[in-house]
């Protein structure tokens, strides 16, 4: 009789573009999210949380194509209907706008935080899922609401520690854009492809350059893999005028608004963006954000479709070293925009709105980049066990410190190597250790190591230091919780 084939083993790794995240990193995220939700609250925007899928039909600019259902975001084919992980937190908004507009004030300000899924190719530091944090004002077409959003951002990237200086909010208005492909002889439902390829090549320019944009404009592009990217097909002199576009900016947001009205004379959209500029410009003035902070840049123009008016977008102007040594600007990590088309979808009726996305893992990325993120998050005071019939005993002394809101544990492993409980520990990134045995019982008492005061005295300190500053205490029972917040207010 022949033998059943052995299954093999799973691969233990994770799919490409995906990561899995650990302690220390999931609580700087947590706490980043604690922080920018502080901000949005404080602006008077409400929570909301809307579920990961979405039907591919209400994802709208993503619907499915005959060759490939999937592109762009990860769908499936459910009772004949496509579903999809969302691409990103702006779309489910619209549903959730459109479905319960009823009951919802108006305008309606919500930030949500979450992760998304992209179908695309994954690369270094791009990622298949990340974490998005948004902030939408639904139901005015006021430039005030886009204001607002421009000097909100510019808070919340200082409040998490962004300083003046390291930032920079830049903002346009896809109106004058419009204007700009009018002049151009870009305008018309036939050349809408042409623009949607202009579109992309402007938002890449930080990436590209002018001769890649302009390549990607004219006939196409080619990376460093080889893969060719079809261009828009514009002659030289359209061209020209894309790119007088995008240098556009000058010394200051009054001269570039000037620039920019020269650039859409004849335009009546074009007019109406540049006009729109010089009332966002107008408002962050009155409140004190001054061209340090956010200014205006006709190179923003973002990359995604359903933007209608002003698009912003959050750059980070400190260099940082690339994986080959290289000195580079970090680049981008938020943008947004208005979109007062994406509700329309559901409604019928036009329904404007304005937002802002910002990018926690690049943003986290940058503060570690400038030495400004904790890796180490402190681990729990573990207490150690020196007889496992005693672990009633040793399970009471967590419990009073947990009761007191201070992290603990007990340890659980092989208690006769009691190296390898501190070995434990140290692993742990715990700041104290509970040392209680036989003896101690009997006596009442507690011995108490400062484990991070003794790593640092054994590391550096000379013979003398150690004794005039000792790590480890013995304390009567029943002073357990008050020596171990001692200790740790003084690490702290």
């Amino acid at each position: 009789m022949a033998k059943d084939k052995k299954q093999p083993r799973p691969k233990a790794q994770t799919p490409k573009g995906f990561q899995d995240y650990f302690g220390a990193q999931v609580e700087a995220r947590t706490e980043m999210l604690r922080k920018i939700a502080g901000v949005y609250h404080r602006y008077g925007f409400d929570a909301l949380e809307t579920s990961a899928v979405e039907t591919v039909e209400a994802l709208g600019k993503f619907l499915p194509d005959v060759d490939r259902p999937n592109e762009g975001v990860f769908a499936w084919e459910e009772d004949k209907d496509w579903l999809a992980l969302r691409y990103d937190l702006t779309a489910p908004l619209a549903r959730a706008y459109a479905q319960h507009r009823n009951d919802l004030p108006n305008p309606y300000r919500r930030y949500a935080m979450g992760p998304v899924w992209r179908n695309e190719k994954p690369g270094p530091g791009r990622f298949r899922q990340f974490y998005q944090c948004d902030a939408d004002t639904v139901g005015t077409s006021s430039v005030a609401a886009d204001a607002e959003i421009c000097a909100m951002l510019a808070d919340t990237l200082e409040v998490v520690g962004i300083p003046r200086g390291d930032y920079v909010v830049r903002v346009n208005n896809r109106k004058v854009l419009n204007g700009v492909m009018e002049v151009a002889g870009l305008s018309g439902d036939d050349k809408e492809a042409e623009r949607g390829i202009v579109l992309r090549a402007i938002d890449k320019l930080d990436r590209l350059g002018e001769d890649g944009v302009r390549a990607l404009i004219g006939e196409g592009r080619k990376d460093a893999s080889g893969d060719f990217t079809k261009g828009a097909g514009l002659g030289d002199a359209e061209a020209d005028v894309v790119m007088g576009f995008m240098n556009a900016k000058r010394d200051t947001g009054a001269q570039t608004v000037a620039r920019l009205r020269e650039l859409v004379a004849g335009s009546a959209i074009g007019a109406e963006g540049v006009d729109e500029l010089e009332t966002i410009a107008s408002l962050l003035d009155a409140g004190g954000y001054g061209a340090d902070r956010i200014e205006i840049d006709p190179s923003v123009v973002r990359g995604l479709g359903y933007y209608t008016g002003p698009v912003f977008e959050a750059e980070l102007t400190f260099e940082v070293l690339d994986d080959k040594g290289r000195a580079r600007n970090f680049g981008s990590v938020a943008g947004g925009g208005r979109y007062d088309d994406l509700v329309k979808r559901f409604t019928g009726q036009e329904v404007p709105a304005t937002g802002v996305s910002i990018g926690v893992d690049r943003l986290l990325a940058a503060l570690d980049a400038k030495g400004r993120l904790d890796r180490s998050a402190s681990g729990p005071v573990v207490v150690t066990v020196m007889d496992r019939d005693q672990m009633a005993y040793y399970q009471g002394l967590v419990a009073e410190l947990r009761n007191a809101g201070i992290r603990a544990e007990v340890y659980l492993g092989n208690p006769k190597n009691f190296g390898n409980q501190l070995k434990y520990a140290d692993k742990r990134n715990s700041p104290i250790a509970v040392i209680v045995g036989g003896d101690e019982m009997a006596a009442g008492k507690v011995q108490i190591k400062d484990l991070i005061l003794g790593a640092k005295i054994a590391e550096n300190a000379t013979l003398e230091e150690w004794k005039d500053r000792p790590s480890q205490y013995e304390v009567p029972r029943a002073d357990l919780v008050a020596k171990v917040r001692e200790i740790l207010d003084g690490q702290a």
